[in-house]
């Protein structure tokens, strides 16, 4: 007979001051074992009344932790032998997979692209001037918690249900008023989609309008995340110039299926699109029968004059398809935004947000819709243009006065964050390297370009920075410039 192996009592230590019940922990230290190898297949387990004795807990302890295993596949008890160690398949050992990790399957040709797109990183608890933040500490989070725990006292289907996936009808109301009033849109509160943020937004609209190869047209520089989500779905991009001088549309070319722009306020050189240039535009979609995806990211924000009309509101033909977030409205993490589609796409959009799931929590949506309905929205955002207004000024008041010496920046009509130009040729590369070491974040403007040779500078965000903060900050840019320039005489 052969010698029986004794369990590694050792290995099976319990903490009695942890908050995992001590049946847990023995589930998982046993599995683990299993797992590793360290407990052979067809190994006899002690009863369950011996290891609770040698362990010092209770029976029943022991009993929860084999009977977790063995519904799962890791032991096995018959009449006569006792719980025994299952025979598992041997690529399950986790220590064999971590050896052999180099023979896993590769990603796939789609995989391998979007893994190696750019994106704009950002780093918690950082000094700001990271463009997108909003304000968030004037949010009126006191209000946002009643409308929320008024949803959850009220139990309905249509709150906790699955029936709703292209928004709660409700909301998609309050967007529609809101939009009509605000930005001239023209639609019924069926053609609203609600969707889990812009790029949710944006990944839907290129898997849904794009087969692999179509051209897309995108503003250079342009936008990060349209970019990506486009190129992912298998399109083909091309440059619609943007410059100082506006957008040079009739450069663009070939004939494209989707032409990307965000008119309001272009990202990231904050421009307005004329009326003319909107126009002539929707002359050129209908031309190549082509989509035009509006992203009207930021046109809340305007502070000199009226808001410019949205693009959808002067197109005829339903070629137009509306982007919009409240992210840059209320707050970041609250993940929601929309597409306006034309009516006849409305049932197709529908089946596509729920294959690919990306509709926020129906509880959220109604709180949002009371924030909106409501009045709290509206008031919020008179709020905010003001504070914005006067931040910007002040911003770029202290940018002059510290940062003159390396950088230009100038007061613009719209928008959240500024464009930075240096007075002097240098790699923002290596500027927000001696900015992060400084503890200031910021956006470089090289990788917005994607065509044209890039313009070094800085791509600012100042909205969600408060005056003491701002200060600081832009000192510690001083700082890194500084530092810049004296390891520039050493090398």
């Amino acid at each position: 007979m052969p010698r029986r192996r004794q369990l590694p009592l050792d290995m099976l230590a319990l903490d009695r001051g942890s908050a995992t019940p001590l049946y847990r922990q023995l589930y998982e230290s046993l599995r683990s074992q299993i797992l590793d190898g360290r407990l052979a297949a067809r190994m006899r387990l002690p009863a369950t009344r011996e290891l609770a004795n040698d362990l010092g807990v209770s029976r029943n302890t022991v009993i929860g932790a084999y009977d977790a295993l063995q519904a799962e596949g890791y032991l096995e008890s018959a009449a006569g032998s006792g719980t025994r160690v299952a025979a598992l398949p041997e690529y399950v050992g986790r220590t064999k997979v971590g050896r052999h990790a180099s023979r896993l399957p590769g990603l796939s040709k789609r995989g391998r692209l979007m893994t190696s797109l750019w994106r704009d990183r950002t780093i918690p608890d950082r000094i700001a001037f990271h463009p997108g933040y909003p304000e968030i500490q004037a949010f009126p989070f006191t209000t946002w918690a009643r409308l929320v725990a008024a949803n959850m006292r009220n139990i309905r289907e249509d709150l906790f249900g699955y029936h709703l996936v292209a928004g709660h009808p409700r909301l998609r109301l309050a967007i529609a008023e809101y939009l009509g009033v605000s930005r001239g849109v023209n639609c019924e509160p069926d053609q609203i989609i609600v969707v889990t943020g812009a790029q949710a937004a944006l990944d839907l609209i290129g898997r849904l309008f794009m087969d692999p190869g179509d051209c897309f047209w995108i503003e250079d520089p342009g936008y990060a995340g349209a970019y990506n989500a486009f190129v992912s779905a298998g399109g083909r991009p091309a440059p619609l110039p943007v410059g100082p001088g506006g957008w040079g549309i009739e450069k663009a070319n070939p004939s494209p299926r989707l032409i990307f722009v965000t008119p309001s306020c272009q990202w990231p050189l904050g421009l307005v699109m004329p009326m003319e240039v909107r126009l002539r535009l929707l002359q050129i979609a209908e031309k190549h029968d082509a989509w035009i995806v509006e992203d009207d990211y930021d046109s809340e924000y305007r502070f000199r004059g009226h808001p410019i009309p949205a693009m959808q509101g002067l197109d005829d033909s339903g070629r137009v398809i509306y982007v919009g977030t409240l992210s840059k409205t209320m707050f970041p993490s609250v993940r929601v935004a929309y597409i306006v589609v034309p009516p006849t796409l409305v049932e197709g959009f529908k089946t596509a947000v729920s294959v690919s799931g990306q509709y926020p929590p129906l509880l959220l949506q109604a709180a949002v819709a009371d924030f909106i309905s409501q009045g709290f929205f509206a008031i919020h955002l008179r709020r905010m243009r003001r504070l914005y207004a006067r931040r910007q000024r002040e911003f770029v008041a202290m940018c002059n006065t510290r940062l003159d010496r390396w950088l230009s920046v100038r007061e613009i009509d719209t928008g959240m964050q500024l464009m930075g130009r240096f007075k002097r040729p240098m790699d923002d590369g290596d500027v927000l390297v001696a900015a992060m070491k400084r503890g200031v974040d910021f956006s470089r403007m090289s990788p917005h370009y994607r065509f044209a040779e890039p313009e070094q500078g800085m791509f600012l965000g100042y909205a969600g920075v408060d005056q003491d903060t701002t200060r600081r900050g832009v000192e510690r840019l001083r700082l890194a410039f500084q530092d810049l320039e004296r390891g520039s005489r050493q090398g």
